[in-house]
């Protein structure tokens, strides 16, 4: 006689086997390396697929992954400064940030959203610290020195968009020690200037910079987009830089998917295995595109 419980399930392998079985593998494969994700998107305003990727954040931790979250927010700094009747112009994408709008964008960004991402993955059941750029002088910056071509005379010209800035240099320092941890490290991206000065910089720019400082596995970017598509408007799901830089030269990947593109193929190019490009409104896209064969968005790799 055994103690073993009688099954009237047929022999065949259950949908939540066969999930843990072709996961199982990646997690190996993944385990004890570090994966930069940056969230930001639509995905942010939404709470039942933030509460999702608390959950998913936690999980990575848990598998042994180390995970770094760099977040956005330019939807929540647009209506903060539209209460405030404080005017915003944008170049190019990038917010004209002068004295008065970076002081809401450091409030908004380091104050608001850090602080719920941090409670989200803490009420998912893990352990979390939110930081600044300027904590720990984690990401030292300059003035973001900006060209855009005008359109009327095809010259450049440059730029001044006042306290918008670029990583000088990321201090990983209190990264690296939070990794040792059962802590997971979420980021804001401000950033600190050499006399002192704060600077609003672009979040993918950020996680990318902090990625390839790390020398991390993974660049995951989380957008509102279901990835890079080719010229018949599918998605790409897998190519070399090499691939990338063709598309961008030949005018198929063009508008605001150029610097996320970009993003990827300088951490790529500076050491980070993979970069990644993925929609996070789709529930649990990061562990679908971690742990299964397929994944859901768009890898661009070394070669």
């Amino acid at each position: 006689m055994t103690d073993k419980k009688k099954s009237s399930a047929p022999a065949s392998q259950s949908p939540e086997a066969r999930v843990l079985s072709e996961a199982l593998p990646y997690m190996r494969r993944h385990a004890g390396k570090t994966m930069v994700i940056k969230y930001g998107g639509h995905a942010m305003g939404d709470d039942s697929i933030a509460a999702k990727f608390a959950h998913d954040i936690v999980l990575l931790k848990q598998v042994g992954i180390n995970p770094v979250v760099v977040h956005g927010g330019g939807p929540q700094i647009g209506q903060m400064l539209e209460r405030l009747k404080i005017k915003s112009e944008f170049v190019d994408g990038l917010r004209v940030t002068d004295k008065a709008t970076v002081e809401i964008v450091e409030m908004v960004l380091a104050g608001s959203i850090n602080k719920q991402i941090v409670a989200a993955i803490q009420k998912a059941g893990g352990m979390a610290v939110g930081l600044s750029g300027k904590d720990g002088s984690l990401i030292q910056a300059r003035r973001l020195q900006h060209r855009a071509r005008q359109t009327d005379s095809n010259i450049e010209k440059l730029l001044d968009l006042g306290f918008v800035g670029e990583p000088r240099k990321i201090n990983t320092a209190i990264l690296d020690m939070l990794a040792k941890s059962s802590i997971i490290p979420v980021v804001a991206p401000i950033g600190l200037g050499e006399d002192g000065e704060t600077y609003n910089i672009n979040a993918d720019t950020v996680a990318g910079a902090v990625a390839a400082a790390l020398g991390a596995a993974r660049l995951l970017l989380l957008t509102d987009i279901v990835g890079v598509l080719d010229k018949q408007g599918a998605l790409i799901a897998d190519q070399p830089v090499s691939y990338f830089r063709a598309l961008i030269a030949d005018g198929t990947i063009k508008g605001g998917m150029i610097p996320k593109v970009e993003t990827c193929l300088d951490a790529v190019e500076q050491g980070v295995e993979a970069a990644m490009i993925l929609d996070g409104r789709v529930e649990h896209a990061l562990l679908l595109e971690l742990f299964t064969e397929q994944g859901v968005g768009t890898l661009i790799r070394r070669g």
